[in-house]
């Protein structure tokens, strides 16, 4: 967020180790300052936890009650569809109860007081499907009543130049009053990110090691880095763009942790980008000492061609899912600090389980700067549109009435009759939704099975149609007569049949917004 251009007023954690790194690297006086002068660091870095620290304090610490933006990571272990509470790759899919799945809670608490214009929050795939679904309904829908419009989209860390293979979920809310939607896909920091870039430019100019070998703070090897750049096309972007390894002094904790003599056999029984699985499968008297039932992948050698399997916190334990693909060890600290994109002058903690942990739950620093860049054009484009006085008002309602009138007549269209509706029509239609319905978001087509059969107490409730009130879906907000309207909309705009500016109705949403702001009380 920094490298996105933020001034970061505070970052809170709960885990010392984590603090001690984020003072050492991005506070004042930090690594940060030493290495670019254009850069902000960050003013107060908080030993805290937040179930016991309040919203109040932090306002009195940072002298504010008005931010931009809040962004976070609630523990995604207790999403994990492999893991048990702080268990290992145990090779089952058992997923027990785990108190940390309600600290989402805990950050909408800043949420709400703060209010920010933007708010992310970080997960794992798996708190789509865990519960049954049931907490990726409540995100949505505690958002949504704290006044959000949430769009929750994935993003592909190797997409955005990051060399792993790694998904990750962000809910993504935007005030309803604001107009502006935030995009399903964040594109790749201009410049500095390759997209599809392979673990060879991430690892390929380190110093070899044996299993138990290294310093913590070593020498480059520059001739091997030289052959590096020679062999992997796009070792030269990710090393000084990315790393910036000019700007490191030297070479941080890269060692290798031991292995047994069992596991070092089997380490070179691997090829290159082999598991143990595919192994026995080539070779059925190879000897793993595990169940091979349950741990076909426990041994996975990655590939200097391809990108690195997801970097996760349970390197701290051990390391045999990731194997380096030329020598027979685990990753270092230091590699796997660089397949989440750290740059090199980023300073890890010498105990390697901290940081392992760290390394493995930190949102891929390119990640994050593409969304960060995301997030300030989107509210570039904010202060642009709030300062237009002239909005486009063809087919657009001109009172909550008109919309409401308007989202009746449709209503009864099956599928079929909206299929032959003309582009204004259903474009009249289509913008009565926005401006009506700020909440919702034209890219949500993810409505779960739960719904909602509450009236709001809203005056037109009694005068038209109630179905473009109720049921609702729990989880999207949005009327389920209406998802055929959506579906519509949406086939018609991935065909090039209506436009960008149609499909995302920004000047609905104001003139809506506008309609109510004039009103003495505002209804939802």
């Amino acid at each position: 967020m920094i490298r996105a251009g933020f001034h970061v007023l505070a970052a809170i954690d709960f885990n010392p180790q984590a603090i001690a790194a984020a003072r050492e690297n991005l506070g004042d006086g930090g690594t940060l300052a030493k290495v670019s002068k254009k850069l902000n660091p960050i003013k107060h870095i908080l030993n805290e936890d937040i179930t016991k620290f309040t919203p109040k304090e932090l306002e009195k610490i940072i002298g504010t009650n008005s931010v931009d933006v809040i962004v976070g990571g609630p523990p995604c272990q207790g999403f994990s569809n492999a893991r048990q509470r702080d268990g290992a790759n145990h090779g089952t899919r058992r997923l027990v109860e785990d108190e940390r799945r309600q600290l989402y809670q805990e950050f909408f608490r800043f949420v709400d007081h703060f209010r920010p214009r933007i708010f992310v929050m970080e997960n794992v795939l798996g708190i789509r499907s865990a519960a049954g679904g049931e907490y990726y309904t409540r995100v949505r829908s505690e958002a949504s009543q704290l006044g959000y419009r949430v769009r929750p989209q994935i993003e592909d860390a190797y997409r955005l130049g990051v060399p792993q293979k790694r998904r990750r979920l962000l809910f993504v809310g935007v005030l309803e009053d604001l107009p502006i939607y935030f995009p399903p896909e964040v594109q790749p920091v201009e410049d500095r990110a390759v997209s599809g870039t392979n673990l060879g430019a991430a690892l390929g100019d380190l110093p070899k090691l044996k299993a138990g070998d290294g310093v913590h703070n070593a020498d480059y090897d520059h001739d091997l880095r030289k052959k590096a750049l020679e062999k992997y096309s796009d070792a030269d972007n990710y090393l000084h763009k990315v790393l910036e390894i000019d700007k490191a002094k030297d070479l941080n904790a890269h060692v290798a942790r031991p292995h047994n003599e069992t596991d070092i056999k089997c380490f070179k029984s691997l090829k290159e980008g082999e598991n143990s699985a595919t192994a026995l499968r080539r070779n059925p008297d190879l000897k793993f000492p595990y169940n091979r039932d349950n741990f076909k992948d426990r041994y996975t050698r990655q590939h200097m061609n391809k990108p690195c399997s997801t970097i996760v916190a349970h390197l701290s334990k051990d390391g045999l899912m990731f194997i380096h693909p030329k020598e027979h060890r685990s990753l270092t600290p230091r590699e796997a600090a660089r397949i989440q994109s750290f740059p090199d002058w980023f300073i890890f903690p010498e105990a390697r389980t901290h940081s392992f942990r760290m390394i493995g739950n930190a949102v891929p620093p390119l990640v994050a700067e593409a969304v960060g860049i995301e997030i300030r054009e989107q509210l570039k484009a904010l202060g642009a549109n709030r300062n237009k006085k002239s909005i486009s008002t063809q087919n657009i309602p001109t009172n909550d009435k008109a919309a409401a009138v308007i989202l009746a007549s449709i209503i009864d269209k099956d599928r079929r009759a909206l299929r032959v509706l003309s582009v204004p029509d259903l474009l009249t239609a289509w913008n009565a939704v926005f401006y009506f319905y700020q909440g919702l978001h034209p890219d949500e087509c993810d409505h779960g099975r739960d719904t909602n059969d509450q009236l709001p107490d809203h005056p037109l409730v009694y005068q038209v149609d109630e179905r473009i009130f109720i049921p609702r879906f729990s989880a999207s907000g949005w009327p389920v007569h209406l998802v055929p309207l959506l579906d519509e909309v949406r086939r018609r705009y991935a065909n090039n049949e209506i436009s960008k500016v149609d499909f995302y109705p920004v000047h609905a949403l104001q003139a809506g917004v506008e309609y109510r702001e004039r009103l003495p009380c505002t209804i939802k």
